[in-house]
Protein backbone atom coordinates (compact mmCIF):
# COMPACT_ATOMS: atom_id res chain seq x y z
CA UNK A 1 0.00 0.00 0.00
CA UNK A 2 1.30 3.44 -0.92
CA UNK A 3 1.54 6.36 1.47
CA UNK A 4 -1.69 8.25 2.13
CA UNK A 5 -1.49 12.01 2.61
CA UNK A 6 -4.59 13.62 4.07
CA UNK A 7 -4.85 17.31 3.32
CA UNK A 8 -6.87 20.44 2.74
CA UNK A 9 -7.68 22.58 -0.26
CA UNK A 10 -6.26 25.92 0.84
CA UNK A 11 -5.47 27.26 4.29
CA UNK A 12 -6.27 30.99 4.27
CA UNK A 13 -9.99 31.39 4.95
CA UNK A 14 -11.43 34.26 6.98
CA UNK A 15 -14.17 32.07 8.46
CA UNK A 16 -11.54 29.77 10.03
CA UNK A 17 -10.64 32.45 12.57
CA UNK A 18 -11.71 31.17 15.98
CA UNK A 19 -12.62 27.74 14.58
CA UNK A 20 -9.41 26.38 13.07
CA UNK A 21 -7.08 29.21 14.07
CA UNK A 22 -7.02 31.00 17.43
CA UNK A 23 -9.58 33.77 17.76
CA UNK A 24 -6.86 36.08 19.08
CA UNK A 25 -3.59 34.87 17.57
CA UNK A 26 -0.29 36.12 18.87
CA UNK A 27 1.66 38.63 16.87
CA UNK A 28 3.41 36.99 13.92
CA UNK A 29 1.07 33.98 13.92
CA UNK A 30 1.75 31.82 10.83
CA UNK A 31 -1.37 30.08 9.54
CA UNK A 32 0.52 27.75 7.20
CA UNK A 33 3.02 26.57 9.81
CA UNK A 34 0.16 26.09 12.25
CA UNK A 35 -2.13 24.06 10.00
CA UNK A 36 0.75 21.88 8.76
CA UNK A 37 0.88 20.37 12.27
CA UNK A 38 -2.46 18.69 11.71
CA UNK A 39 -2.42 17.55 8.07
CA UNK A 40 -0.05 15.83 5.67
CA UNK A 41 -0.59 18.03 2.62
CA UNK A 42 -1.96 21.33 1.42
CA UNK A 43 -3.43 21.97 -2.01
CA UNK A 44 -2.45 25.48 -3.10
CA UNK A 45 -5.54 27.16 -4.53
CA UNK A 46 -4.26 30.71 -4.98
CA UNK A 47 -2.23 29.49 -7.97
CA UNK A 48 -5.51 29.10 -9.88
CA UNK A 49 -6.16 32.84 -9.72
CA UNK A 50 -2.63 34.15 -10.21
CA UNK A 51 0.71 32.46 -10.92
CA UNK A 52 2.83 31.81 -7.85
CA UNK A 53 5.74 34.14 -7.20
CA UNK A 54 8.86 31.96 -6.69
CA UNK A 55 9.82 33.69 -3.44
CA UNK A 56 6.42 32.77 -2.00
CA UNK A 57 6.98 29.12 -2.86
CA UNK A 58 10.39 29.31 -1.19
CA UNK A 59 8.69 30.71 1.91
CA UNK A 60 6.18 27.85 1.98
CA UNK A 61 9.03 25.34 1.93
CA UNK A 62 10.79 27.07 4.85
CA UNK A 63 7.65 27.37 6.94
CA UNK A 64 6.87 23.65 6.74
CA UNK A 65 10.48 22.42 6.95
CA UNK A 66 9.94 20.92 10.40
CA UNK A 67 7.28 18.58 9.03
CA UNK A 68 9.16 15.71 7.36
CA UNK A 69 7.15 14.26 4.50
CA UNK A 70 4.79 17.23 4.26
CA UNK A 71 3.74 17.87 0.66
CA UNK A 72 2.03 20.51 -1.41
CA UNK A 73 -0.02 20.13 -4.53
CA UNK A 74 -0.97 23.15 -6.63
CA UNK A 75 -3.85 24.01 -8.93
CA UNK A 76 -2.83 25.06 -12.41
CA UNK A 77 -3.66 28.63 -13.37
CA UNK A 78 -7.17 29.17 -14.77
CA UNK A 79 -5.70 30.02 -18.18
CA UNK A 80 -4.88 26.30 -18.56
CA UNK A 81 -8.45 25.15 -18.05
CA UNK A 82 -11.02 27.93 -18.07
CA UNK A 83 -9.76 30.04 -20.98
CA UNK A 84 -9.97 27.75 -24.02
CA UNK A 85 -8.42 30.29 -26.38
CA UNK A 86 -5.24 30.67 -24.33
CA UNK A 87 -2.04 29.22 -25.78
CA UNK A 88 -0.59 26.42 -23.58
CA UNK A 89 2.90 27.15 -24.88
CA UNK A 90 2.60 30.60 -23.33
CA UNK A 91 0.68 29.97 -20.11
CA UNK A 92 2.27 26.75 -18.82
CA UNK A 93 5.86 27.99 -18.31
CA UNK A 94 4.82 30.88 -16.08
CA UNK A 95 2.93 28.59 -13.73
CA UNK A 96 5.76 26.07 -13.53
CA UNK A 97 8.40 28.72 -12.89
CA UNK A 98 6.55 29.92 -9.81
CA UNK A 99 6.21 26.37 -8.46
CA UNK A 100 9.81 25.37 -9.22
CA UNK A 101 11.11 25.97 -5.65
CA UNK A 102 8.57 23.42 -4.38
CA UNK A 103 9.62 20.88 -7.00
CA UNK A 104 13.32 21.38 -6.32
CA UNK A 105 12.72 20.91 -2.60
CA UNK A 106 10.85 17.66 -3.39
CA UNK A 107 7.82 19.17 -1.66
CA UNK A 108 5.48 19.20 -4.67
CA UNK A 109 3.32 16.12 -5.06
CA UNK A 110 1.57 17.10 -8.29
CA UNK A 111 0.11 19.90 -10.36
CA UNK A 112 -3.70 19.67 -10.34
CA UNK A 113 -5.30 20.59 -13.67
CA UNK A 114 -8.93 21.23 -12.76
CA UNK A 115 -11.43 21.59 -15.59
CA UNK A 116 -14.98 22.94 -15.12
CA UNK A 117 -18.24 21.01 -15.39
CA UNK A 118 -18.66 22.31 -18.96
CA UNK A 119 -15.52 20.44 -20.11
CA UNK A 120 -16.93 17.31 -21.78
CA UNK A 121 -15.11 14.31 -23.22
CA UNK A 122 -14.58 15.36 -26.85
CA UNK A 123 -11.76 15.35 -29.36
CA UNK A 124 -11.24 19.06 -28.72
CA UNK A 125 -10.95 18.44 -24.99
CA UNK A 126 -8.40 15.66 -25.29
CA UNK A 127 -6.42 17.80 -27.72
CA UNK A 128 -6.38 20.55 -25.09
CA UNK A 129 -5.05 18.18 -22.43
CA UNK A 130 -2.40 16.85 -24.81
CA UNK A 131 -1.16 20.37 -25.54
CA UNK A 132 -0.93 21.15 -21.83
CA UNK A 133 0.96 17.93 -21.12
CA UNK A 134 3.51 18.74 -23.82
CA UNK A 135 4.64 21.73 -21.80
CA UNK A 136 4.91 19.87 -18.49
CA UNK A 137 7.98 17.81 -19.25
CA UNK A 138 8.80 15.74 -16.18
CA UNK A 139 6.35 17.48 -13.87
CA UNK A 140 3.77 15.19 -12.26
CA UNK A 141 0.22 16.15 -13.20
CA UNK A 142 -3.27 15.11 -12.17
CA UNK A 143 -6.36 16.06 -14.19
CA UNK A 144 -9.76 16.66 -12.61
CA UNK A 145 -12.81 16.41 -14.87
CA UNK A 146 -16.31 16.74 -13.45
CA UNK A 147 -18.69 15.82 -16.30
CA UNK A 148 -20.03 12.29 -16.51
CA UNK A 149 -18.97 11.92 -20.16
CA UNK A 150 -15.45 11.18 -18.84
CA UNK A 151 -16.58 7.94 -17.23
CA UNK A 152 -16.16 5.95 -20.47
CA UNK A 153 -13.51 3.30 -21.00
CA UNK A 154 -12.23 5.35 -23.93
CA UNK A 155 -11.52 8.24 -21.57
CA UNK A 156 -9.73 5.91 -19.17
CA UNK A 157 -7.52 4.64 -22.00
CA UNK A 158 -6.65 8.25 -22.82
CA UNK A 159 -5.41 8.81 -19.26
CA UNK A 160 -3.48 5.55 -19.27
CA UNK A 161 -1.86 6.14 -22.65
CA UNK A 162 -0.81 9.69 -21.77
CA UNK A 163 0.42 8.71 -18.31
CA UNK A 164 -1.47 11.48 -16.60
CA UNK A 165 -3.01 11.13 -13.15
CA UNK A 166 -6.77 10.76 -12.71
CA UNK A 167 -8.40 12.84 -9.98
CA UNK A 168 -11.29 10.92 -8.44
CA UNK A 169 -13.97 13.36 -7.30
CA UNK A 170 -16.64 13.06 -4.66
CA UNK A 171 -19.13 15.77 -5.55
CA UNK A 172 -22.89 16.41 -5.50
CA UNK A 173 -24.82 14.20 -7.90
CA UNK A 174 -27.03 16.57 -9.88
CA UNK A 175 -29.17 15.76 -12.88
CA UNK A 176 -27.09 12.83 -14.09
CA UNK A 177 -24.37 15.13 -15.44
CA UNK A 178 -21.85 15.26 -12.60
CA UNK A 179 -19.20 12.55 -12.61
CA UNK A 180 -19.43 9.86 -10.00
CA UNK A 181 -16.58 8.91 -7.70
CA UNK A 182 -14.45 6.58 -9.81
CA UNK A 183 -11.37 5.30 -7.94
CA UNK A 184 -9.14 5.09 -11.00
CA UNK A 185 -5.36 5.01 -10.59
CA UNK A 186 -3.45 5.78 -13.78
CA UNK A 187 -0.05 6.84 -12.42
CA UNK A 188 2.01 6.21 -9.26
CA UNK A 189 0.46 9.39 -7.80
CA UNK A 190 -3.26 9.01 -7.08
CA UNK A 191 -5.65 11.78 -6.09
CA UNK A 192 -9.04 11.90 -4.39
CA UNK A 193 -10.77 15.27 -4.05
CA UNK A 194 -13.80 15.62 -1.79
CA UNK A 195 -16.06 18.60 -2.50
CA UNK A 196 -18.96 17.64 -0.24
CA UNK A 197 -22.46 16.71 -1.37
CA UNK A 198 -24.40 19.95 -1.16
CA UNK A 199 -26.73 19.30 -4.09
CA UNK A 200 -28.97 22.27 -3.27
CA UNK A 201 -26.26 24.89 -3.82
CA UNK A 202 -23.86 23.19 -6.24
CA UNK A 203 -25.31 24.77 -9.39
CA UNK A 204 -27.45 27.50 -7.78
CA UNK A 205 -26.57 30.64 -9.78
CA UNK A 206 -26.44 33.00 -6.81
CA UNK A 207 -24.65 30.59 -4.47
CA UNK A 208 -21.25 31.82 -3.37
CA UNK A 209 -18.16 29.71 -2.82
CA UNK A 210 -18.89 29.15 0.86
CA UNK A 211 -22.43 27.91 0.20
CA UNK A 212 -21.34 25.39 -2.43
CA UNK A 213 -18.74 23.85 -0.14
CA UNK A 214 -20.79 23.98 3.05
CA UNK A 215 -20.96 20.28 3.87
CA UNK A 216 -19.81 17.98 6.67
CA UNK A 217 -19.43 14.29 5.81
CA UNK A 218 -20.94 11.89 8.34
CA UNK A 219 -18.87 9.13 9.85
CA UNK A 220 -20.93 6.61 7.88
CA UNK A 221 -20.10 8.41 4.64
CA UNK A 222 -16.42 8.52 5.58
CA UNK A 223 -16.55 4.80 6.26
CA UNK A 224 -17.79 4.23 2.70
CA UNK A 225 -15.12 6.57 1.36
CA UNK A 226 -12.52 4.69 3.38
CA UNK A 227 -12.94 1.70 1.07
CA UNK A 228 -12.16 3.98 -1.88
CA UNK A 229 -9.07 5.33 -0.12
CA UNK A 230 -7.73 1.87 0.71
CA UNK A 231 -8.35 0.61 -2.82
CA UNK A 232 -6.58 3.56 -4.44
CA UNK A 233 -3.68 3.34 -1.99
CA UNK A 234 -3.13 -0.31 -2.88
CA UNK A 235 -2.66 0.64 -6.55
CA UNK A 236 -0.45 3.72 -6.08
CA UNK A 237 2.79 4.82 -4.50
CA UNK A 238 1.34 8.02 -3.08
CA UNK A 239 -2.30 9.00 -2.59
CA UNK A 240 -3.50 12.52 -1.84
CA UNK A 241 -6.89 12.76 -0.13
CA UNK A 242 -7.88 16.42 -0.28
CA UNK A 243 -10.92 17.86 1.51
CA UNK A 244 -12.46 20.87 -0.25
CA UNK A 245 -15.54 21.27 1.99
CA UNK A 246 -13.73 24.14 3.63
CA UNK A 247 -16.56 26.29 5.05
CA UNK A 248 -16.16 26.85 8.81
CA UNK A 249 -13.33 24.33 9.06
CA UNK A 250 -15.41 21.31 8.09
CA UNK A 251 -12.58 20.10 5.85
CA UNK A 252 -10.26 19.76 8.85
CA UNK A 253 -12.95 17.98 10.89
CA UNK A 254 -13.38 15.35 8.19
CA UNK A 255 -9.64 15.08 7.60
CA UNK A 256 -9.00 14.25 11.25
CA UNK A 257 -11.90 11.78 11.29
CA UNK A 258 -10.46 10.17 8.17
CA UNK A 259 -7.04 9.87 9.80
CA UNK A 260 -8.64 8.19 12.79
CA UNK A 261 -10.60 5.83 10.55
CA UNK A 262 -7.51 4.82 8.59
CA UNK A 263 -5.35 3.97 11.58
CA UNK A 264 -4.19 7.10 13.43
CA UNK A 265 -5.28 6.28 16.98
CA UNK A 266 -5.70 9.85 18.14
CA UNK A 267 -4.79 12.58 15.66
CA UNK A 268 -4.03 16.00 17.10
CA UNK A 269 -6.66 18.73 16.79
CA UNK A 270 -6.69 22.41 17.76
CA UNK A 271 -8.85 23.24 20.75
CA UNK A 272 -10.87 25.77 18.77
CA UNK A 273 -11.98 23.09 16.30
CA UNK A 274 -13.14 20.72 19.04
CA UNK A 275 -15.02 23.56 20.74
CA UNK A 276 -16.84 24.25 17.46
CA UNK A 277 -17.42 20.54 16.72
CA UNK A 278 -17.69 18.71 20.08
CA UNK A 279 -18.44 15.41 18.36
CA UNK A 280 -14.80 15.39 17.27
CA UNK A 281 -13.55 15.22 20.87
CA UNK A 282 -13.52 11.41 21.43
CA UNK A 283 -11.50 10.84 18.25
CA UNK A 284 -8.63 13.28 18.75
CA UNK A 285 -5.97 14.58 21.10
CA UNK A 286 -6.88 18.17 21.84
CA UNK A 287 -4.03 20.67 21.67
CA UNK A 288 -4.59 23.61 23.99
CA UNK A 289 -2.85 26.95 23.61
CA UNK A 290 -2.10 29.70 26.06
CA UNK A 291 -2.62 29.88 29.81
CA UNK A 292 -5.85 28.98 31.54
Amino acid sequence: MGSIRFGLAGWDYADWQGIVYPARPQRGFDRLAYISRYVDAIEINSSFYRPVVPRNAESWVRRTADRPGFRFTAKAHRSWTHEPDSDPARVVPQTLEGLRPLKEAEALGAVLIQFPQSFHFTVESTDRIERLLEGLGGWRAVVEVRHRSWESEEALRFFDEHRVGWCAVDQPQVGGSTARRLPRVTTPVAYLRLHGRNTHDWFRPDAGRDARYDYLYTKAQLGDLGSTVRGMAELSEELFVIQNNHFRGQALVNTLQFKKLLGDRSPRAPQELVAAYPELGPDVTVERHGLF
